[in-house]
């Protein structure tokens, strides 16, 4: 539990909101590439968590496992959610009332062979884009992907997008997704090195490149959004376990455990409903840490001054 023990507290981390060069960059293609987000020391550590995981679970025909929930399965994955260097980006997209929705980690070993050319590219949010109405559709969430093998070229399980897609409804696919279908126009596959993250909108056309090298993929990835839309993850019993009272509490509000009855550290008003829907900005702890640095968003106001 190392990993939980050096979990830096929330009133003095050092934390930078995104540049409007950054903005910029992601409003225009719905990603960003964060390098050397993690030194070689914190891959290693967070890379045999993937491996034990890999070899604790049952794994898919291919030998590769897509497991979630992956900081309730294993917390020492837990200083990952509010890392400095990344956690301000979702911030400054999506304000202080936010917890992560939906997260999983992915061991994708070699592959002897390609995969067929079937359709997997999608966006985040599952019903949501069949079920909202605008064009393009709103973002509501966001997504880093912390890379804990070398992807830096192509063939290796690659994240692989079309850049700008991000406000696209539709790609012109196949009628059902077991119909071999060529790869969309302007795809790219993300070169990166272990130790980076990308930070995407949840709407960007996406897909995974299949592992061809002699490498084995690992990644991390975390999905948050406003606290009033449902957590997919498994977190209901976070607040029994005995490491949860060393989380801060920013970690607890990012796991849904804030807000909630018995959700510790005080910031609990026993209505969830209400306290996920943003109308406690003086018990959310994001928001008092982002006020105590002052970095409140102007752009992101209590619903009551």
């Amino acid at each position: 539990m190392s990993a939980i023990a050096a979990a830096p507290d929330n009133g003095t981390a050092t934390w930078t909101p995104m540049t409007r060069e950054q903005r910029e960059q992601f409003d225009a293609d719905g990603y960003l590439v964060l390098k050397g987000v993690l030194g070689p020391d914190e891959v290693r550590h967070y890379a045999s968590v993937l491996e034990t995981a890999h070899q604790q679970h049952p794994r898919a025909a291919d030998g590769s496992l897509h497991l979630l929930s992956p900081v309730t399965n294993y917390p020492d994955l837990v200083d990952l959610i509010d890392h400095p260097a990344t956690f301000p980006l979702v911030w400054s997209i999506l304000g202080w009332n936010v917890h992560i929705y939906h997260s999983h980690l992915d061991v994708h070993p070699p592959l002897a062979a390609p995969k067929p050319n079937w359709w997997h590219w999608h966006q985040d949010g599952g019903r949501q884009n069949r079920e909202l109405e605008t064009d393009p559709r709103p973002r509501l969430s966001v997504k880093l992907a912390y890379w804990l093998s070398d992807v830096s070229a192509p063939g290796r399980g690659n994240l692989t997008l079309v850049p700008g897609s991000h406000r696209t409804n539709w790609l012109p696919g196949p009628p059902t997704r077991d119909v071999p279908w060529p790869t969309p126009d302007g795809a790219r596959q993300v070169a990166v090195d272990a130790g980076d993250v990308v930070f995407f909108d949840r709407r960007i056309w996406h897909a995974r490149s299949d592992n061809l090298s002699e490498i084995t993929r690992k990644c991390v990835f975390l999905g948050y959004t406003y606290r009033w839309i449902a957590i997919r993850d498994d977190v209901a019993g976070l607040p029994d376990r005995p490491w949860w009272s060393g989380l801060n509490p920013v970690q607890q509000q990012l796991l849904g455990g804030v807000g909630t009855i018995g959700g510790g550290h005080g910031h609990d008003n026993g209505t969830d409903g209400d306290h996920h829907w943003g109308h406690y900005p003086q018990t959310t702890p994001l928001y008092e840490a982002l006020r105590d640095r002052g970095l409140l968003d102007p752009n992101h106001p209590p619903l009551i001054p």
